[in-house]
């Protein structure tokens, strides 16, 4: 299976601007393609992981991968997808969020002499004149076109900012600025960048007189329609600092039934033909599969030590037998634990299971916290400071553990 079919297999391939001539270039591999990254936070989060992937698999085929890393286009923020505008970041904060990016994509892409290379669109969007940008690339844009791609429409009603209104025209000139420079011919990205992405093959066609592609990754969406890698406590993170590799392995550990065999479909490098017979399995078997989905990821992610540590740690919270000591874990200082211990609401507080102590409060009305296999139905229980001294386990939910240590 050529690696085209091998995409469409995966349901990964969403939108295409001209499918003969871009199965032809990736399936010989002929492509110079490109995926941007703006860094809109100091971590790549699971909404990156599917661009990554992607990366990775083309050039297993033989693409030659460019990342660009958003160090211009990070100064306006992309609107697509937002109700609201983005929040200006300084230089400083854009370049620190490139350089992690660049450290966490280091470990899905090989990069070197003649296989990917990394570049970042503030060496050329800082330096452009405006008076020169209008004249060379506004002219090619036309505004009633603009007006009607996807990324704006939702954005109309409660008002669009000319500044952010550049952003399909940085965009487009990013994909020109590297064909011209890198030989790039083709940019692949999510669904809801198809706008952007068209408006530079139109940019390139207009400019140069040459074809250039672009093809969209479905999104990861969960079988309600909504976006995947949210948590209770924000976005699955890259970052092990951010999101540990426990709960990166219990994120995936806990997908819903339905969404179990799209996402090992989509994210792992499980071959489809393996793939195919997992589809055979009985229903009395989803525990595994979801088991050998966490495992993937994580493994992919965070490698095979932590991969193993945090499936060794699942085993020990939920069938009694492994090691727990990797369980995600909140040291308590002597501050924080008075002589008569701590309060449940500001231990669940302190340790981030609650994000505040109304919420912890309700959490513990609706009886949805234990202590040490202790259900824990009073809002002013407290937790005896010789009991943390030893190690407690407090469990919210049904899967969410956490130990707290003095």
């Amino acid at each position: 299976m050529n690696i085209y079919e091998e995409l469409q297999a995966r349901g990964l391939i969403a939108q295409v601007t001209d499918e003969k001539e871009i199965r032809d270039l990736v399936n010989s591999g002929g492509a110079r393609f490109y995926i941007g990254f703006d860094p809109t936070a100091d971590s790549l989060h699971v909404g990156h992981f599917m661009a990554l992937c992607l990366m990775k698999r083309l050039q297993m085929a033989g693409n030659k991968p460019v990342v660009l890393l958003g160090g211009g286009t990070g100064f306006v923020g992309d609107p697509s997808g937002r109700t609201d505008m983005r929040q200006m970041m300084s230089p400083e904060t854009i370049k620190s969020n490139c350089d992690k990016f660049l450290k966490q994509i280091g470990k899905f892409i090989e990069f070197g002499e003649d296989k990917a290379i990394v570049v970042n669109n503030a060496d050329w969007l800082l330096s452009l004149n405006y008076i020169e940008l209008l004249r060379e690339v506004g002219a090619c844009f036309s505004v009633n076109n603009m007006l009607r791609a996807e990324c704006y429409k939702q954005r109309m009603e409660k008002g669009l900012s000319f500044f952010e209104f550049n952003y399909m025209i940085m965009q487009a000139y990013d994909f020109y600025y590297l064909n011209e420079h890198y030989g790039c011919n083709m940019q692949f990205g999510g669904d809801d960048q198809w706008s952007n992405m068209l408006a530079g093959t139109e940019l390139i066609r207009k400019k140069t007189g040459k074809d250039a592609f672009a093809m969209t990754i479905t999104l990861l969406l969960n079988s309600e329609g909504k976006k995947m890698g949210k948590t209770a406590k924000g976005a699955v993170w890259l970052d092990p600092e951010k999101t540990t590799p426990f709960d990166f392995y219990q994120y995936w550990r806990n997908v819903d039934d339905a969404d179990v065999m799209k996402c090992i479909r989509m994210l792992t490098f499980i071959p489809v033909e393996e793939i195919a017979e997992m589809d055979k399995w009985e229903d009395n078997r989803i525990n595994e599969k979801k088991e050998v989905l966490a495992y993937s990821l994580t493994e992919l992610v965070h490698g095979k030590e932590e991969a193993d540590k945090a499936k060794a740690t699942a085993a020990a919270l939920f069938s009694g037998e492994g090691d727990d000591s990797n369980m995600p874990t909140t040291t308590l200082t002597a501050d924080m634990v008075g002589e008569d211990g701590i309060g449940i609401t500001d231990l669940l507080v302190a340790c981030k299971l609650a994000s505040s102590k109304g919420e912890a409060r309700r959490l513990v009305e609706q009886g949805g916290i234990s202590v040490n296999g202790e259900k824990v139905a009073n809002v002013n229980h407290k937790v005896p400071a010789s009991l943390i001294a030893e190690s407690v386990k407090i469990k919210k939910g049904k899967k969410v553990f956490h130990k707290v240590t003095f």
